[in-house]
């Protein structure tokens, strides 16, 4: 019994051992828990279930600027904005079977500001698995916001004039082109929203300084930059606060205007009126009193015709129209004038590969003296048939030809064609040493050694130097620089035959002739105007004539003979802009005989004068576009020594040139 006794009462300090360690675990746990949830960097809230807070700590209280006890109770939705987040978060945790729920949310702090936090909303349950209240981490983020904000802004705004950039501007321009449905106060019927996709508008003014360049160069980069930071304040004070349009900065000194839901064509050029009043008072920057001028293009269209980059190119090429139509002025985006454009570049893409194809061909037109009637030479006109366009005449390419470059390689394939070509008359006609006579251009001077080319082509061919002409027109001539008169006088040593070209349309300094290597001088279609018959043409006479161009001898004009179907074919724009001016001018009144005489005296006179001068300095004179035996006869009698022109043949084949040598001279060409 005593021994029972004793172990019965010996096993009830056994339990309460037990039931004070875990008694003791349990506040340890509670006392490590509260110390990591009191003394944490971040922070915590216990959440009641219906959202309410049962406590906070103090780091939670310090962020939002308030106290811990001021919290409890505090609803969850006063201190985090409810935005994009259940409304009852403890409900929806339970429901969806979510342990954490996690998102970038804005504090209301105390003074009003907004704290950026990362908010992880955990769910708490029992040791049974119950749900029992949540528990909220919050993690101050606004310092994190507040860099991604200032590298957003970096990368969405120039540094310079802290204009948005180029990126913003295509952002803004992308949103504004989306298609859809948007409710703007149109409804129909039934109250629901209409489709306005297709009567969005956008429109931009796309703007460059004038002579901004110049001013960089002159005065220094650091002028420009003030310059710069100085149009861009203007440009926003007077458009973007006023009008809430987006002025930006696209890169160097181009900005844009972008407008937005616009209203036509006539808001934008407003718009780019009010531009150039902006610009137009002087600025005055670091001592400097500097005057800006801007040259603006201006395109506005239904947001489904266009696409932002279609909108922004077309911009920037309605820029450059401005600055070629005389500067500080807008222009209006014309598709006519686009279309032009277009083609244009297509065919300066493809003029390298088309030499390399053999798309080129040459025509010869006969140089006939006026004296013997017989063929002295013929002028070498090249000419490009395309693919899809058919014959272009050299007015289409040749100034692409020029602005690319291309007109080197070019113009060495006509070069050593033309030199072969020469070569092959000397052999069929050895008596008559005709000449082939070249165009050259300023830049095959500059952008090659034009000289050995010349060297190597009548080398190659094996024609005398004597039986080429080189023609040059006199603006390249005596433009500035050393380098062309230098390289023709190693050109007229060698025994090549210089001409002037188009002589009489550009400087004309007639003292300076003496002192230049030249042979021959070409005068100008434009001088034999006056040389025609006076009397009214005839109605043929006068189709013929506008085929013609006027020019039917020198290289413009003998162009004019090619496929009008390609003409029509390859510059609609032009065309369709030209012809309503054609249509609508009034029909001039034909000259009076007397003036019309004064004028055919005084062409007369002035073209005698040019051919006295010329054989006083020892050159020959050839005169272009001769259409009619009068002309003919008229020049032979003031001392011109030789003619082309559609009198005396069209450009054609080689064979042409051949044909006429077999029989001794032209047949006049009676159209």
């Amino acid at each position: 019994m005593a021994d029972s006794a004793h172990s019965g009462s010996g096993g009830a300090p056994g339990r309460e051992d037990g039931d004070d360690r875990l008694l003791a675990a349990l506040r340890a746990s509670e006392s490590r828990f509260r110390a990591a949830f009191c003394d944490a960097v971040i922070g915590m809230a216990l959440i009641d279930p219906e959202d309410r807070i049962i406590e906070v700590n103090p780091a939670f209280a310090a962020l939002i600027g308030r106290g811990v006890g001021e919290l409890v109770r505090t609803h969850l939705h006063e201190i985090i904005d409810p935005e994009g987040m259940p409304p009852r978060l403890f409900t929806a945790l339970v429901h969806s079977q979510r342990e954490r729920f996690r998102v970038e949310k804005p504090l209301k702090h105390r003074e009003g500001h907004t704290v950026w936090s990362k908010v992880t909303v955990s769910l708490i349950r029992d040791p049974a698995g119950q749900p029992l209240y949540t528990l909220a981490l919050v993690e101050d983020m606004t310092e994190q916001r507040r860099l991604g904000d200032r590298l957003e802004y970096q990368a969405l705004h120039d540094p310079l004039t802290r204009l948005p950039n180029r990126t913003f501007f295509f952002e803004r321009l992308d949103a504004a082109c989306l298609p859809g449905t948007e409710d703007r106060g149109n409804r129909g019927g039934s109250g629901r929203p209409v489709a306005v996709a297709e009567e969005r508008r956008v429109g931009v003014c796309y703007l460059d300084l004038d002579g901004f360049a110049a001013i960089n160069e002159t005065l220094g980069h650091h002028i420009g930059d003030e310059l710069l930071i100085a149009v861009a304040t203007r440009l926003r004070r007077g458009l973007s606060e006023r009008d809430a349009h987006l002025v930006a900065r696209m890169g160097g000194d181009e900005f844009a205007v972008l407008v937005t839901d616009s209203v036509g064509s006539e808001q934008l050029t407003a718009l780019a009126g009010r531009i150039l009043e902006v610009l137009e008072r002087p600025f005055d920057v670091a001592g400097h009193r500097l005057v800006v001028t801007a040259s603006i293009g201006v395109v506005e269209r239904s947001v489904h015709e266009t696409t932002p980059t279609d909108l922004v190119k077309d911009a920037d090429s309605t820029l450059y129209w401005s600055k070629a139509d005389g500067r500080a002025r807008w222009t209006l985006y014309d598709p006519d004038r686009g279309a032009h454009q277009l083609t244009r570049q297509l065919l300066a893409t493809a003029l390298r590969p088309a030499l390399e194809r053999g798309e080129f061909t040459i025509e010869y037109q006969p140089l006939v003296g006026l004296a013997d009637g017989a063929v002295h030479g013929a002028e070498a006109l090249v000419r490009w048939r395309h693919p899809r366009y058919g014959t272009l005449s050299p007015d289409r390419f040749i100034p692409l030809a020029e602005e690319s470059g291309a007109i080197v390689p070019l113009g060495k394939w006509v070069l050593e064609e033309s030199c072969r070509q020469a070569r092959q008359w000397l052999t069929e006609f050895p008596d008559t040493e005709t000449f082939v006579s070249v165009n050259l251009a300023a830049r095959q001077i500059w952008d090659s050694d034009v000289v050995a080319d010349v060297a190597r082509a009548l080398d190659s061919a094996g024609l005398p130097a004597r039986l080429l002409q080189l023609e040059i027109t006199e603006s390249a001539l005596l433009g500035p620089g050393g380098r062309p008169l230098q390289a023709l006088q190693a050109l007229a040593d060698m025994g090549v035959r210089i001409a002037i070209d188009d002589f009489g349309t550009g400087y004309s300094n007639l003292a300076y002739l003496s002192r230049l290597p030249v042979h021959v001088l070409k005068l100008d279609g434009t001088f034999i105007e006056g040389f025609r018959d006076p009397a009214p043409p005839t109605a043929g006479h006068s189709a013929a004539a506008a085929v013609g161009g006027g020019g039917g001898g020198g290289a413009s004009g003998a162009s004019s003979a090619t496929s009008s179907a390609t003409s029509s074919a390859t510059s609609s724009a032009t065309s369709s802009a030209a012809s309503p001016a054609t249509s609508s001018a009034p029909a001039e009144r034909p000259a009076l005989p007397e003036l019309h005489s004064r004028r055919r005296d005084a062409d007369e006179q002035i073209v005698g004068a040019m051919v006295q001068l010329a054989h006083t300095l020892g050159l020959t004179v050839t005169a272009e576009g001769i259409e009619s035996a009068a002309q003919a006869e008229r020049l032979r009698l003031t001392g011109c020594d030789t003619a082309q022109g559609w009198y005396f043949a069209r450009p054609g084949e080689a064979e042409l040139v051949a044909a006429i040598l077999r029989k001794g001279r032209p047949a006049p060409s009676h159209r």
